[in-house]
């Protein structure tokens, strides 16, 4: 995994700490299956590493809830089966333009990938199957067609429509359009040294003058500069954030000082999520995806907000 899968499951994480929430993470092994020249055997290895990763985030053991599609799939097969009865090819193929040529696998994934939106799809968090609740979920961009499909077919199945948060892409350190990919150079990964990270930073496509002379004098541009565009999701300091963007408009601050700024600052998350990761075993792995109930409070100023609301009762 790299930085830029890092954060949709930091601003979840901030969900749960938040709301006091429960949280199921689908682990779609079947998708690689069908989309990666890889074997099964290959993919359980890789889902491991992926739920050790997740888990180093620091998700509250009591509240969340992992699986992986392989797996888990028979408890959601009715459900499953629902949304593809619902869904036409014209819908998939118009939504993911698949061709007649691609694997069956990818034509029904999306029913799958649709199905934990539905909380009947966990009868042991929520065991009244007539009663819906709301789903939220967090993504990156690139997931959205799977979800508009869901929210498309939810009403006709009597199910709740998902909400959704999009996150926007994390650009590449090569500075090029579109999201983060897994090319050598272009991105720092979760198992990277910090040697590697600095490396990898001070050769970042920077929005500075090509030399002191001009940046003195034209600033830099910050809206196409990627160590600025990196400390935007990292920095928790916002006044330091908007000082920096500020000093380096103006040409006050150097490229090389953003970047060791930005350093320093993913240094020390890629060290922390390291440590927390070593202390992941199979033992912890197996209890986050044990089938159990989770204990949840709820936000309780949301409660009280709603209890507010309602309209008093006539004397």
């Amino acid at each position: 995994m790299h930085m830029g899968h890092l954060v949709p499951f930091l601003f979840t994480k901030w969900l749960q700490d938040t709301f006091d929430v429960p949280l199921v993470i689908q682990m779609t092994d079947d998708e690689k299956f069908y989309f990666k020249d890889l074997t099964i055997e290959q993919l359980e290895k890789m889902t491991i590493e992926n739920i050790k990763d997740i888990i180093a985030m620091g998700f509250n053991k009591d509240k969340t809830f992992i699986f992986n599609n392989f797996n888990y799939v028979g408890t959601m097969y009715k459900t499953i089966a629902r949304i593809e009865k619902a869904t036409t090819a014209s819908q998939v193929r118009g939504c993911f333009g698949f061709k007649g040529e691609d694997n069956v696998g990818k034509w029904m994934f999306p029913a799958i990938q649709a199905a934990p939106s539905f909380s009947v799809c966990f009868p042991h968090l929520f065991p009244n199957p007539k009663k819906n609740v709301y789903c939220l979920i967090p993504q990156a961009i690139d997931q959205d067609p799977y979800f508009r499909l869901t929210r498309d077919i939810a009403p006709r199945l009597g199910f709740l429509k998902p909400a959704l948060i999009h996150s926007k892409f994390f650009p590449g350190l090569s500075g090029s359009a579109g999201k983060m990919s897994s090319s050598v150079g272009a991105a720092v990964f979760l198992t990277d040294t910090e040697k590697q990270i600095k490396t990898k930073i001070n050769a970042a496509f920077s929005g500075g003058g090509k030399d002191k002379e001009e940046h003195l004098l034209m600033g830099g541009l910050n809206e196409v500069d990627v160590p600025i565009q990196w400390l935007s999701f990292f920095m928790d300091d916002d006044d330091e954030f908007a000082r920096i963007q500020h000093e380096y408009a103006a040409g006050r601050m150097m490229s090389g000082e953003v970047k060791k700024i930005l350093i320093a600052i993913i240094a020390k998350i890629v060290k922390g999520h390291q440590d927390a990761r070593k202390e992941v075993s199979q033992a912890v792995i197996d209890e986050f995806m044990a089938i159990r109930p989770l204990k949840y409070e709820g936000n309780k100023k949301a409660k009280e907000v709603a209890a507010a609301a309602k309209p008093a009762k006539a004397e």
